[in-house]
């Protein structure tokens, strides 16, 4: 809310007779208050309705691209406004009302600023998201998460839980309604022809947007919000951070912190959370996790589920698969990415880190296979690589890039985010899916070419190099987290299990949060019987479980290194950790070279095609090195090469 002085009087007759002879006007000038020591030189033609206060119109008032202009309000038409101290009003086409306008803010050049009765600014908007048809209804409200929506959305087969959540919702969303809008302090309001029932937050900027109806900006002075120029949107919520620009067209959708839309991307019925970027495509009932990424057009991205995502120039989906509507709904869980033109009937799921290719006219669910290829073959079926990008250069980088590029400025960050890409969630993907590649592998018919898996077609000459991708995959993991485990246990038992810690078979992946399935039966079970019972209670509670990942993960390790290599942590001797810390040694040199091999594909000579076009090979090479570099001087090689040194380096001096 803005900052009001600290009391107000009323216009002394000098004072309103200096107005008058500016232009000003009033419909009763007692209705009209000021602070001590006004300036009425600092107003021209403004016509007052209703109840007014105004504060202190002193000094400047920064107005965009580093310019000052002076406090003060000029050629407007002013109703039921607070304005707040060492504010500029100039320009407005027909009228502010029912505003309370913050210190230090601009509003210039705008057609309609206005709130009317029980205003609702976006809060209590429901976006069907996910499924286009309905059924999975998510409610706006300010403080909503990616997991709060996550709950709301998905798990409905859990009616109470369902119920408990709508109310908290509502609740929440509730808080937000009002009979007056806010401009928050040093927010700048410019060049805007259309704002009627939005809340703008502190130090946000709104400028040369269209029409914005039924919204929210939130903005703070750490991480200021930005709508620009021809933006169009209705029924929303745009969170701290953020920019929604160049012609973005937002209808019933919530923009979380730190994301970027624009480019004319037109989003409907859609959610975003931390971090995404969409540029030039549309989104239609999208559920789109942490970092789902959409830059192309000709994409739409509709009715799925997704986080860490990449959709490639032309990605579709259809949510038409048979004749009673839009109902169906596809996944594509953390980090897959689509290749150009990809095109996918739901209902599908693709499994973690996975690429799909092609055009797919069946449904799959290779949920169990992460890290694979997903190609179409002619006939529109899903041919399988199960494993195949676990060792590529693009999936070590996805686990750098994607902490550095958090954009999340705000103090407070809602989303909780687990980056990890090799997790209990993703090797115990990977040991379901060794065990059902093997089963297949013992018992299929070796006169066949092909196997099915899951509704997708395998190679049976791939299924035994897959496994062998799978068992290097897991065993990399747990002799990392063994040895981690043994390298920071100090004068604890390295085995042990913390007495809180939660096990669980199997993991889940809450847009962005992974846990045990445990530790979400819980929480569920807290919010139904109404020991959580506000949305700040379950923002802790889950913030506590984020907090325990560590310890939770442990207990999945110790179990999954049994069940692997047939020991327990418990059972192992000082010379067995430090056999298993010379195997790790060894299995992350393999890794990383295998990383290396594929980054230097990037350097081959079929890379170079294309470069130095008017001269021989030798000319064509040297274009190359002076655009993009060499591999020795490349700074993702770098660090690849100083690790296996010092792998090198650590094998040498233990023996």
């Amino acid at each position: 809310m803005p900052v009001e002085a600290t009391s107000y009087r009323p216009l002394t007759s000098a004072e309103i007779e200096q107005l008058e002879a500016r232009g000003c006007t009033a419909q009763v000038w007692q209705n009209v208050e000021v602070a001590e020591k006004f300036d009425p030189s600092r107003l021209r033609d403004v016509t007052f309705s209703g109840n007014v206060r105004l504060g202190k119109l002193e000094g400047s008032v920064d107005c965009g691209n580093g310019v000052e202009k002076p406090a003060g309000v000029y050629g407007t038409y002013l109703a039921d406004c607070i304005v707040g101290d060492g504010v500029r009003i100039a320009n407005i086409g027909s009228h502010i009302a029912n505003y309370s306008i913050g210190a230090g803010a601009c509003i210039e050049d705008v057609g309609t600023l206005a709130t009317g009765a029980d205003a609702t600014f976006g809060n209590g908007v429901e976006v069907e998201a996910l499924n286009e048809g309905g059924g999975r209804e998510v409610t706006l409200f300010n403080e909503l998460s990616a997991q709060f929506a996550y709950l709301q959305c998905l798990v409905r087969w859990r009616p109470k839980l369902t119920e408990r959540l709508d109310n908290l919702a509502n609740a929440a969303a509730n808080q937000a309604h009002g009979n007056r809008g806010t401009i928050g302090p040093a927010a700048r309001v410019l060049s805007v022809a259309r704002i009627v029932d939005v809340n703008i937050g502190a130090s946000a900027v709104v400028r040369g947007a269209a029409s914005l109806e039924n919204g929210t900006i939130l903005s703070t002075t750490e991480a200021p919000t930005l709508v620009g120029a021809g933006v169009l949107a209705k029924g929303f919520i745009v969170a701290e951070g953020s920019s929604v620009d160049e012609g973005a067209i937002l209808s019933n959708t919530f923009v979380g912190q730190g994301c970027q839309i624009g480019k004319q991307f037109s989003a409907e019925a859609s959610l975003f959370f931390a971090n995404c970027e969409g540029f030039h495509g549309e989104a239609c009932s999208l559920f789109a996790g942490p970092y789902t990424v959409s830059h192309h057009k000709s994409t739409l991205l509709i009715a799925g589920l997704m986080s860490f995502y990449n959709a490639g120039s032309g990605t579709n989906q259809s949510n038409h698969m048979y004749k009673l509507g839009p109902v169906h709904e596809g996944k594509l869980e953390r980090g897959c990415k689509t290749g150009s033109f990809s095109y996918l009937m739901w209902p599908c799921r693709v499994g973690p880190f996975s690429v799909v290719l092609g055009k797919h006219s069946g449904t799959f669910d290779t949920r169990d296979f992460p890290f694979s290829h997903i190609g179409a073959n002619a006939q529109g079926h899903c041919e399988m690589v199960p494993g195949l990008y676990l060792s590529t250069v693009g999936t070590v980088r996805d686990g750098a890039k994607w902490p550095a590029r958090d954009r999340r400025k705000s103090i407070v960050k809602r989303d909780i985010i687990d980056f990890d890409i090799f997790s209990p969630l993703t090797v115990g993907r990977m040991l379901r899916g060794s065990e059902k590649l093997s089963q297949t592998y013992e018992t299929a018919d070796r006169s066949q070419d092909v196997v099915k898996l899951d509704g997708a077609e395998v190679r049976r000459v791939l299924l035994r190099k897959s496994i062998k991708f799978y068992q290097a995959g897991i065993e990399l993991y747990l002799e990392d987290r063994l040895v981690q485990r043994y390298q920071t246990a100090g004068d604890q038992d390295p085995a042990a299990v913390h007495a809180d810690a939660v096990f669980s078979e199997d993991w889940i992946d809450l847009a962005g949060q992974m846990m045990p399935q445990k530790r979400f039966e819980q929480l569920c079970d807290r919010l139904e019987s109404g020991a959580i019972d506000s949305v700040d209670q379950l923002q802790t509670e889950l913030a506590t479980i984020h907090a325990t990942y560590a310890q939770d993960e442990w207990a999945w390790v110790a179990w999954a290194y049994q069940k692997h290599f047939g020991k327990s942590p418990a059972e192992m001797t000082a010379d067995d950790w430090q056999a298993a810390a010379d195997s790790l040694r060894q299995k992350r040199s393999k890794f990383l070279n295998l990383v290396l091999g594929d980054a230097s594909k990037e350097f081959n000579k079929i890379t170079r095609t294309g470069f130095g076009v008017s001269g021989d090979d030798s000319e064509a090479e040297a274009d190359f090195t002076a655009v993009r570099g060499t591999m020795d001087e490349n700074k993702f090689v770098k660090q690849m090469r100083q690790q296996i040194d010092e792998l090198v380096g650590a094998d040498a001096s233990s023996k």
